[in-house]
């Protein structure tokens, strides 16, 4: 059965930056929370999730998302960093998923980039149960790679992308990380070979890859 495309937008919300507009609307949440059952998988650890953002400061939980998300690579929510990093085919892929928001009238705010992941839930929302949950299947893989690196860190809000992942009807694949950015963040990655002067690179490997277009 599709899910709810309401339950798209209440996991979008809530990893979004947090306002006190969201603050005030934890009541809702918690509702809705209680209610549907898409969210019933993860339902003790979206508990765990609002039980935080009832109980710090608007302040505190501020400062902590922009710590999580903002200056750890590893949880950014951006799809396209985790597969493609700098590379240039993700100007290319922010291209045709900007072209598939357009196709359904879907409009991102002005500073938004059309792969932040709560503007890609937001937009399953407005589409079609089918389509929102083809995409999400080709999405899936990245979304549990950034739900895995949260778990790993400790974070409340890598249950949102669990529920995500419950959601969607294609198991998650593990992903590769792109190719490093530079030669200092080589080096640190892999260390230098045996002369001391370049990174010992790895074999290069396939990535999955999400194309909202269609598949490769």
């Amino acid at each position: 059965m599709a899910a709810n495309p309401m339950v798209y937008k209440w996991l979008s919300a809530l990893m979004c930056y947090p306002e006190q507009d969201l603050i005030d609307a934890l009541p809702e949440f918690q509702t809705a929370l209680d209610q549907w059952p898409e969210l019933a998988p993860k339902r003790e650890e979206l508990q765990t999730l609002l039980n935080h953002l009832g109980s710090q400061s608007l302040r505190q939980l501020q400062e902590d998302y922009v710590l999580v998300f903002d200056r750890t690579r590893q949880h950014a929510l951006y799809i396209f960093e985790h597969v493609y990093g700098e590379d240039r085919d993700r100007g290319s892929a922010m291209v045709d998923l900007l072209e598939e928001y357009r196709r359904h009238g879907f409009e991102l705010g002005d500073e938004e980039l059309p792969d932040y992941l709560p503007a890609l839930l937001e937009f399953f929302a407005h589409i079609p149960a089918q389509e929102a949950e083809k995409l999400l299947g080709d999405a899936v893989h990245v979304i549990h790679h950034i739900g895995k690196n949260l778990a790993a860190y400790g974070s409340p809000y890598a249950a949102l992308l669990q529920a995500a992942v419950s959601l969607s009807p294609v198991e998650p694949q593990p992903l590769i990380e792109p190719p490093v950015r530079d030669m200092d963040e080589a080096m640190e990655t892999f260390g230098p070979d045996p002369q001391g002067i370049e990174p010992l690179l790895k074999p290069s490997i396939q990535t999955v890859q999400f194309y909202p277009g269609g598949r490769p």
